[in-house]
């Protein structure tokens, strides 16, 4: 058997156009999704989801092979439709299983490739941070590792599905009115990454936050973050295509974060806290055997 896991996310820091051309700079965190499979004489009668279905029939035509089937299982942490990345976690994780079964391994261009043919995709199995074309794959650029930071999550409701959110018709006219926004942003999450400076980071996706209510709006949003600020976040960040809000933090405080999250809860009915996560270093991780060690795909 092989088990690959997969890093979820909270949103993005960035998201938007600039020149036209569609990016997002992944938030990867540590909540992952974990695709073990185990090849069959014959197809496997259970069902893992389509998505990822499609990934394994994609990965064995990539690699030009055939009559090779397989039982697998899907063990998630992440939330379906609330902006965390879970199909990209899932797509991402079963490609890698699949070649790895047959002693292979993708790099993480090869499984964007493969990604991008099934749905809209957030690159957090690229190492590190990275900037990147989530709908067409032309913008692959690495933008280093983060400092310490820590995001207490919070959902405001509702699901968002990426196909039909990247299918509307307004979009690209939205996304060209806030380049100027997004072109700031994107400039201070750079910066911030190259010298370790984690307020720039937030200050960054804070912006980037904001100019996204045009888009998809999130009730309350200016209060949530003028009410955090009090608590010592350094900003806050969004998924721009889901329904989660990230409080960031420069150090793990416990009391600060718990009052915090209490007093955005008392006071925003409609934000439910799901847990305080760390931003981390994208990629994807092989289980060593029947251990708990884990190791680097690439």
């Amino acid at each position: 058997m092989i088990t690959v896991k997969a890093p979820g996310s909270c949103g993005e820091l960035v998201q938007g156009t600039i020149n036209g051309e569609n990016f997002l700079v992944t938030c990867p965190v540590n909540l992952y999704s974990k695709v073990s499979v185990i090849k069959t004489a014959q197809q496997s009668k259970e069902s893992c989801g389509i998505k990822v279905q499609q990934a394994i029939e994609k990965t064995l035509h990539y690699l030009n092979i055939s009559d090779l089937y397989y039982d697998l299982s899907v063990k998630t942490e992440l939330p379906i439709g609330k902006g965390m990345a879970s199909s990209s976690a899932d797509i991402s994780a079963a490609c890698q299983a699949v070649a790895h079964s047959i002693g292979k391994f993708l790099t993480p261009a090869e499984i964007a490739d493969i990604a991008l043919t099934i749905e809209p995709t957030d690159a957090i199995f690229y190492p590190g941070i990275v900037m990147f074309d989530h709908i067409s794959g032309h913008i692959r650029r690495s933008l280093g590792a983060p400092p310490d930071m820590y995001i207490a999550v919070f959902d405001v409701g509702g699901e968002v599905d990426t196909l039909d959110f990247n299918r509307r018709d307004d979009l690209e006219t939205l996304n060209k009115a806030k380049e100027s926004q997004i072109s700031l942003a994107l400039n201070m999450i750079i910066k911030g990454l190259k010298t370790g400076n984690a307020s720039l980071i937030g200050k960054g996706a804070t912006i980037s936050a904001l100019a996204n209510q045009t888009i998809l709006p999130k009730p309350n949003l200016e209060g949530m973050i003028e009410l955090s600020q009090q608590f010592g976040s350094v900003g806050v960040n969004i998924a721009h295509s889901g329904t989660v809000v990230g409080l960031l933090f420069d150090t793990y405080d416990n009391s600060q974060i718990f009052s915090c999250r209490s007093a955005i809860c008392k006071t925003y009915s409609n934000a439910t806290y799901l847990y305080t996560v760390k931003l981390i270093s994208g990629g994807l991780h092989k289980q060593e055997g029947d251990t708990h060690n884990w190791i680097e795909c690439f």
